[in-house]
């Protein structure tokens, strides 16, 4: 029986396929069960060396760790024990690397633009940008990547129902379709993230965080 607050089953744990490469971001409530089912197993980075362990050899090292070096680990709290969020976990049996699309959704469009109107440049918090159709729909805009790029409010009122063109302004960048997940752009920081990253190449980032 957990009695772990819900946020932290949804912590976020890198998911590889038996080959080692990167497939996803679970979180944490799944990636226990498929531990517990033996589906998974945990890749742990020690001295510069990743060690496997399945669940109950897991159970045991979180004991040692919530002695020594409890630190820098988040916990899962049982009724009889408690269990470190492993940062990793490899699929024993899965060897594929599936196809995703990027979706085209609020909050990719805004990770792409990285919270900058796409006019005057400047960032700001999501809730004070909105979402603006380059070529209008009125003039037959269609709602895809290469037509929708983040905008301030300032400039969504100076543009109003026009093209760019017509409306004397300039897009600083210009929009195209993100071969990647761009949320998984930002910044990686701390030591969880940074034993993420040699999974995390060029080849195999087609990771898509959970909704």
């Amino acid at each position: 029986m957990l009695i772990t607050p819900a946020s932290m089953l949804n912590t976020n744990v890198l998911m590889l396929n038996k080959h080692y490469a990167a497939i996803r971001i679970i979180p944490a409530r799944r990636a226990f069960s498929l531990l517990y089912r033996q589906i998974a197993e945990v890749v742990s980075v020690e001295n510069d060396q990743y060690l496997s362990y399945d669940f109950d050899s897991w159970r045991e090292v979180s004991e040692f760790r919530s002695r020594y070096q409890r630190d820098g680990h988040e916990w899962i709290r049982c009724v009889r024990f408690e269990i470190a969020v492993p940062w990793i976990v490899r699929l024993l049996f899965y060897d594929r690397l599936p196809r995703q699309r990027v979706r085209f959704n609020r909050r990719n469009i805004y990770a792409r633009d990285r919270n900058r109107c796409q006019y005057c440049g400047r960032r700001f918090d999501s809730s004070e940008l909105s979402l603006d159709h380059v070529t209008p729909r009125s003039l037959g805009g269609k709602a895809t990547w290469e037509n929708v790029v983040c905008c301030c409010v300032a400039c969504n009122v100076r543009k109003g129902g026009r093209t760019p063109k017509h409306a004397g302004m300039k897009l600083i960048v210009t929009p195209v379709k993100p071969k990647r997940s761009p949320v998984i752009q930002v910044q990686l920081t701390g030591e969880k993230y940074a034993s993420w990253k040699q999974f995390l190449n060029a080849a195999y980032w087609n990771v898509e965080l959970k909704e």
